[in-house]
């Protein structure tokens, strides 16, 4: 998790101060500014976090040809890897960033495509050469701006001056842009097509070694995801995603002699709390817990709608226990782990009993996951970022990505004999009692009680007419009292941001 600005064209060393203090929250351990580029400038600026290198790992990181810098947010878990192909002798630091940029000197724009983890990167030399590039889900955010011969990137959408905001939007994950070729694809997204035992009959069951891969291959990731030299922690919701995630991380940490923290938070008497405490003690996890009242989490709501940057009900509903839950795991650790991802891959939203092929199903999988970097990852990565602490999500490791995209998606359908999810919880059989692996899919905002509770109070800020008066502010319109609210804070908070192209917002409100 770090704070990353760029600049390239025209501007003054004032302004990617301005922004990057902006989002300062993202990057408490240091913050550098790089100017290069002998003919036309570029700017690099960072507020870092230190994560895999805290000695020697600061921002921008320089590369052995002078004039060379790179900046960077999130992970590239192949760097030890890139180190070894080019030489570990080469390399000044410990950091991950450095990998990508040596690579990038030895090879090119094609380093990008050999980056596999979560990443949002820009470059830059005193020859004039300037890349961006972003991971192919978007797990690592990043948003531009361009005007005449300028080009503005950031973390955040809060980052920008407002006379830029209306040119502002995101980044497209997967690609790299350059001054020379523009946009174009670059780091992969993983394979789309199922490819896994096709010719078996949809009602077939599994053989047992696909619950094995899977099992096998979330272990692997989570274990990856604890690679670090500073506190780390799981953010434990009490769902069955969040507790595999504990489950395997409590394995693992104790088999190393520590003991990993967990937290939760919810109100008083609401079903994730009392299943989370119910996790802990079955893995043994140190677990710290908040509850909070209604009013408290009505109170929330504006300062929860400027770290979030969206309107969207189904997010800030879920963005407030996420708050508070990310404030509480702050106060000991560096590093979360989460269970995003896992309803995308495994068909865990009741709404997917919808579908009847598996055909259909599949698309709408990728249609979902595709979407998620501006709905429930900005979620994850806006509120982890506010509070200065770095997410970590198993489930969207590029290794499990590519092995739920590759099972015939007629084992996801959902079916009387086949809850959401059913072939993840099978895969995780006996690693948690069974009223938690088979507990009831609940939203976030469902589980901690902030759907009811925030509804209630803001359908009772606007009338009927207003919300027929003002719904066509954006497209699709306003369809709900309570969104109209939260569109209002928006606004008052983010003046010239074009929402229709900058906000993801769901289906249903």
């Amino acid at each position: 998790m770090s704070a990353i600005v760029a600049a390239y064209g025209p501007i003054d060393e004032s302004d990617v101060q301005r922004m990057l203090d902006r989002i300062a929250h993202r990057g408490p351990d240091g913050v550098q500014i790089q100017q290069t580029g002998d003919d036309t400038p570029a700017w690099l600026g960072s507020r870092y976090l230190a994560i895999t290198d805290p000695e020697t790992g600061a921002q921008p990181v320089a590369g052995h040809e002078p004039g060379t810098w790179m900046i960077g947010d999130g992970k590239i878990y192949n760097y030890r890897r890139i180190r070894e192909k080019i030489g570990t002798e080469r390399f000044r630091t410990n950091s991950d960033l450095e990998a990508a940029l040596l690579l990038y000197e030895a090879e090119g724009i094609a380093a990008f495509e050999q980056l596999w983890g979560t990443f949002a990167l820009v470059l830059a030399t005193a020859d004039g050469q300037f890349a961006a590039a972003r991971d192919g889900l978007g797990v690592a955010p990043l948003y531009w701006a361009r005007r005449g011969d300028t080009v503005l990137f950031a973390s955040e959408l809060k980052a920008f001056d407002e006379d830029w905001r209306p040119e502002v939007e995101p980044f497209p994950p997967g690609h790299i842009w350059t001054p020379t070729d523009g946009l174009t694809p670059g780091p992969r997204f993983p394979a789309r097509t199922p490819v896994l035992l096709t010719s078996r009959a949809p009602n077939e069951e599994p053989p047992p070694w696909v619950f094995d891969a899977i099992r096998d291959t979330i272990i692997r990731a989570v274990e990856r995801s604890l690679d670090a030299v500073v506190p780390i922690g799981v953010l434990l919701s009490g769902g069955v995603d969040s507790s595999i995630v504990t489950a395997i991380a409590a394995k693992l940490a104790s088999e190393r002699g520590w003991t990993i923290p967990t937290f939760s938070v919810g109100m008083e008497h609401s079903g994730d709390l009392a299943a989370a405490r119910a996790v802990a003690e079955y893995t043994g996890t140190d677990h710290n817990e908040l509850t909070y009242t209604a009013e408290d989490a009505i109170a929330l709501v504006p300062q929860v709608i400027a770290q979030l940057e969206s309107f969207d009900p189904p997010l800030v509903h879920s963005a407030v226990p996420h708050h508070l839950v990310n404030k509480l795991a702050a106060q000991k650790v560096k590093i979360v782990l989460a269970g995003e991802g896992a309803d995308e891959l495994f068909a865990g939203y009741a709404y997917y009993g919808n579908y009847r092929t598996g055909e259909t199903l599949h698309e709408e999988l990728l249609s979902t996951i595709e979407g998620m970097h501006i709905s429930g990852l900005q979620r994850v990565d806006r509120i982890a970022g506010a509070h200065g602490i770095e997410p970590r999500l198993p489930f969207l490791d590029l290794d499990v990505v590519e092995l739920a995209l590759a099972l015939p998606p007629e084992w996801k359908l959902l079916g009387p004999d086949r809850p959401e999810k059913w072939m993840l919880r099978r895969a995780f059989d006996g690693w948690l009692p069974d009223d938690i692996l088979w507990r009831r899919k609940e939203k976030f905002g469902e589980g901690t009680g902030m759907n009811e509770v925030l509804r209630a109070h803001f359908e009772h800020e606007v009338t009927e007419a207003e919300l027929q008066q003002e719904a066509s502010a954006v497209e699709p319109p306003l369809n709900s009292r309570e969104e109209l609210a939260y569109y209002r804070i928006f606004t008052q908070t983010f003046p010239g941001l074009d929402a229709d192209r900058v906000v993801g917002r769901s289906i249903e409100t």
